[in-house]
């Protein structure tokens, strides 16, 4: 009898010991997808501060931005306080309005050699690159996570100790298509620009070089 309650209480102390090495293990795996997740918060946000400056050195050179800077700003919910499918969707309209903008100033060598416009360019793209960066560290983390919860013994704790799963940050599927950019309102007149048969429109002086 004496034998079986030492056994007994060995078992119990085990199982204690095993249910406190899962649950810091559980910890330690959702504090680094946390860690992760505020890391591509933080470049997010950065992208978004610098898209109204993009938008403003454009300014002129055509009508195109506005209707850019108009679904930049309806994505600010998103980008701030939406869902992690939601920023993962924000984030990809803006890369492809980003995307949009610089195919535009191809058509403007004198915006292409602008050393604001080139500024800001390099910053957003390097902003891009860090969000492709912690986004592949935050979905590995992710994954550790979420299999550690779903995978036995895991899972019969996990639930207890309200331990759920995580979603990725990934891209839907049309953003692997091609970008599309609608050069329609290039057809009108730059503000200032003069057209008509044999001229060719020009950007304002103003507007050649930004400031």
């Amino acid at each position: 009898m004496a034998f079986e309650y030492i056994v007994g209480i060995i078992v119990a102390i085990v199982l204690f010991l095993a249910i406190i090495v899962l649950y810091n293990g559980f910890v330690a795996k959702r504090n680094r997808v946390q860690d992760a997740w505020a890391q591509i918060d933080v470049q997010l946000k950065r992208r978004y501060d610098l898209i109204p400056n993009l938008i403003n050195t454009v300014k002129g050179y055509a009508g195109y931005e506005r209707g850019v800077l108009t679904k930049v700003t309806q994505l600010r919910s998103s980008i701030i306080t939406g869902s992690v499918q939601q920023k993962a969707d924000a984030n990809n309209q803006i890369s492809q309005a980003l995307k949009s903008i610089f195919a535009v100033a191809e058509n403007y060598p004198d915006l292409k050699a602008s050393a604001n416009f080139q500024q800001l360019q390099t910053a957003l793209e390097d902003t891009e690159d860090k969000i492709a960066f912690v986004r592949t560290s935050y979905n590995d983390y992710v994954l550790d996570y979420n299999n550690a919860i779903q995978q036995f013994p895991g899972n019969m704790f996990a639930g207890m100790f309200h331990f759920t799963r995580k979603d990725f940050f990934q891209a839907p599927p049309e953003a692997a298509g091609p970008v599309k950019v609608d050069f329609s309102d290039l057809n009108a007149p730059a503000p200032g620009a003069v057209s008509g048969p044999g001229t060719s429109q020009k950007a304002p002086k103003s507007a050649q070089k930004p400031t």
